[in-house]
């Protein structure tokens, strides 16, 4: 029903990736906050981002090799808060898929060596039976062919001379008694 359709990992992993974003505005929230997260944390990536994505559209529109103006540092602070949060999300939403590909994979695994154990498996029993079926054959009395119960002759193997009837079976059919003269 449902439940086989919408595994417990998915709900997890969807759980996972909803739970990062309160996560993530709260690192946020700290990192404005803080000096030392400010300082150390949020301003080198966002200055860092802000220079190449200036430097993209500069090239963009033509202009070449004029300097980049750093970012003030509120605005800076505010830009590496919104990068941090990001990053989180996305870390978030990368590890889920790992782990998502890892289980799916181990899944696989396990299943191919079950194939492969019941193969194995199977040979061994073939194997079984041909040294059973070699055992029996070589009990087997001279002159009767392997593959054929004692007693019971091939079905046509050869006709019986005189036209290819049996010995006593006048035109009665197979399988029939001979005809006895008077009835």
């Amino acid at each position: 029903m449902v439940a086989g359709a919408f595994p417990l990992a998915k709900l997890l992993t969807l759980g996972a990736r909803q739970l990062s974003r309160p996560l993530a505005a709260r690192i946020k929230a700290g990192a404005r906050a803080s000096p030392f997260f400010r300082a150390y944390i949020c301003l080198p990536p966002a200055q860092l981002y802000h220079w190449v994505e200036m430097r993209a559209k500069m090239r963009l529109m033509g202009f070449r090799g004029a300097a980049v103006k750093p970012l003030n540092e509120e605005a800076a602070a505010e830009l590496g808060a919104e990068l941090l949060g990001e990053a989180i999300v996305f870390g978030v939403g990368g590890l889920c898929l790992y782990l998502e590909y890892a289980r799916q994979t181990g899944q696989a695994r396990r299943r191919e060596e079950e194939q492969a154990a019941a193969l194995r498996e199977v040979g061994e029993q073939l194997e079984r039976l041909r040294e059973e079926l070699d055992a029996m054959a070589a009990r087997l009395p001279p002159g009767h062919a392997p593959g054929h119960a004692p007693g019971n002759a091939p079905a046509a193997s050869s006709p019986a001379p005189g036209g290819g009837h049996a010995p006593g079976a006048e035109g009665g059919g197979a399988g029939h008694a001979p005809a006895r003269p008077g009835h």
